[in-house]
């Protein structure tokens, strides 16, 4: 088993330029500009650790792993346009620094370079590793529906929002490892756990999004605290506190709603969460999906000790400040 330094270093010794000193610049700077961006580097890492568990030869999923962050990325790109989002990770966001337009073709062509990345595979696998990745970014896309139709609803259910954000962010995790484990030649009994791990490694993860975005430090997350109380988005805590708000508690919380002022409107708004348990709540619910993963996780069959890095990984992402 190597160790999760080594992965990232074989990663980054052959990605770290990020493959992109092509003409005509004005579409590659835009795309040099987001993938050169400080991330955690999640997805490839999981791929590259779930083929690791299983035995798998780590240098033929270097290219899978690098087409999981350029398609994560191209979704961040277009999101930042649907959301209108001015920073990304402390900086400007692509279709601020380089207009719309210059934004949508900059994803488009990303799309399209993460479906050339992932069939650089032993031609055997492609096949499957095609109908999962295909499964995957439909289901990204139906999420992105979801929770933009979910900004015109008050009355969006707990059930509804999880099925959104597994769509959203789940399923691209779960992805990264199945993928990893195919290439590892993993049963599909433990393809199918380690699956689940991601999926509920992706709602707690989602879900610690939410969180730091309310209660989280502006230096330590890359962005402006508040952002999703702005735009009135039905994350985890607005949604119960949509449920758990009563008489005058909701009547000032559907006004804070449609509030002007921002530093007012997001002041108001995290006042309430507080006084109606919602931080707690979170942070329970946070910890309930964590757990969950760790089953899955204990699950597959391999040894307990070469499990141990993915747990650690999973711990790190579930106790994140940034």
């Amino acid at each position: 088993m190597q160790s999760t330094e080594t992965l990232l270093s074989l990663y980054e010794q052959k990605f770290g330029n990020n493959n992109f000193s092509l003409n005509p610049s004005g579409l590659y700077e835009p795309v040099k500009h987001i993938m050169s961006m400080k991330g955690k580097k999640i997805r490839p890492l999981l791929l590259m650790m779930s083929s690791d568990l299983f035995g798998g030869n780590v240098e033929q999923a270097l290219n899978p792993a690098f087409a999981m962050e350029l398609f994560h990325n191209f979704t961040l790109v277009h999101d930042d346009i649907m959301d209108n989002a001015d920073i990304r990770r402390g900086i400007p966001t692509v279709h601020k620094l380089f207009g719309i337009n210059t934004g949508i073709l900059a994803g488009d062509v990303m799309l399209a370079y993460a479906y050339k990345y992932l069939i650089d595979i032993p031609v055997q696998t492609i096949p499957e590793v095609l109908r999962i990745f295909n499964k995957t970014a439909i289901e990204i896309f139906e999420g992105q529906q979801m929770d933009m139709d979910f900004e015109k609803r008050e009355d969006v259910s707990e059930t509804e929002y999880l099925k959104m954000i597994e769509y959203k962010t789940s399923v691209l995790l779960a992805c990264s490892l199945q993928i990893g484990a195919l290439l590892a030649g993993a049963n599909n009994a433990n393809q199918k756990k380690i699956y689940d791990f991601g999926i509920n490694l992706g709602l707690a993860f989602q879900i610690k999004d939410d969180y730091l975005d309310t209660f989280g430090e502006s230096e330590k997350v890359g962005k402006r605290i508040g952002g999703d109380i702005l735009q009135n988005k039905k994350t985890y805590l607005l949604i119960s506190a949509l449920h758990k708000a009563k008489g005058k508690q909701l009547n000032e919380l559907r006004a804070l709603l449609q509030h002007e002022n921002e530093e007012e409107k997001i002041a108001g708004v995290k006042n309430l969460f507080n006084a109606l348990g919602v931080k707690v709540d979170t942070e329970k619910r946070m910890d309930e999906l964590y757990a969950t993963a760790r089953e899955s996780l204990q699950s597959v069959d391999v040894k307990a000790e070469q499990k141990a890095r993915l747990l650690k990984l999973a711990q790190d992402v579930h106790r994140r400040d940034f």
